[in-house]
């Protein structure tokens, strides 16, 4: 598949939110996630602003959160800010920490300080809450960064623990939440995913990050 197509998938939602995958070729997540490709297969990885092929597979695994905030950019600028572009910017902020070989992050309120700074957006840190809080949350602002499981691609199952992904919610109600998610596998569990709030909240952590105020 072609850069340019690739592109045009992307922009294509039912939302009119703009979807990226945290992994560039959103065809290749299946793979990735059956562990049928590496990192090292994806043609696109240099879309992600990586400067070698591996930086890209360094951070690919560990950019769910800098991947909503790319979504949020294209949704509300109409600019696609490549996603490692955002997350080096970030690191001075301490979005992101290493230990050892590790990648820690993203967290929360050095992301929100950087948000802020860097960009001109507003973000506030949300913990405490359940998922049937998120439509109140979004009254005020535009999205919401949700930490989920990342199982939450199969929704009919019962994940092991909460949080430890983070994907975009574009719209909720009392009853539905519709969200972005990175990591989906196929075009179904990654664009404009609609869930009942109770499904949702098995998967949800009680923390997310709400960003740009509802001018509304």
């Amino acid at each position: 598949m072609s850069v340019n197509s690739v592109n045009q998938r992307a922009f294509a939602t039912l939302s009119g939110i703009p979807y990226f995958s945290q992994w560039e070729d959103p065809d290749c997540a299946a793979g990735i996630i059956a562990g049928e490709l590496e990192l090292s297969d994806i043609k696109l990885w240099a879309q992600s602003g990586a400067s070698t092929q591996q930086e890209f597979i360094e951070w690919a695994n560990h950019v769910c959160g800098m991947c909503c905030l790319k979504m949020v950019l294209a949704a509300v600028s109409g600019k696609v800010v490549p996603v490692l572009n955002l997350t080096q910017r970030s690191l001075p902020y301490g979005a992101y920490v290493r230990d050892g070989d590790n990648i820690k992050g993203l967290i929360y309120a050095p992301f929100v300080e950087y948000v802020r700074q860097e960009l001109g957006m507003t973000a506030v840190v949300k913990v405490g809450i359940a998922a049937e809080d998120i439509a109140a949350q979004m009254v005020d602002h535009l999205f919401f960064i949700a930490s989920v499981h990342p199982s939450v691609r199969i929704p009919e199952t019962v994940p092991p623990r909460k949080g430890g992904h983070l994907v975009l919610v574009t719209r909720a109600d009392r009853e539905f939440v519709t969200f972005h998610n990175p990591s989906g596998h196929d075009i179904s569990t990654q664009q404009d995913v609609t869930l009942p709030v109770k499904v949702f909240a098995r998967f949800f952590a009680g923390r997310g990050i709400s960003l740009v105020e509802n001018a509304e």
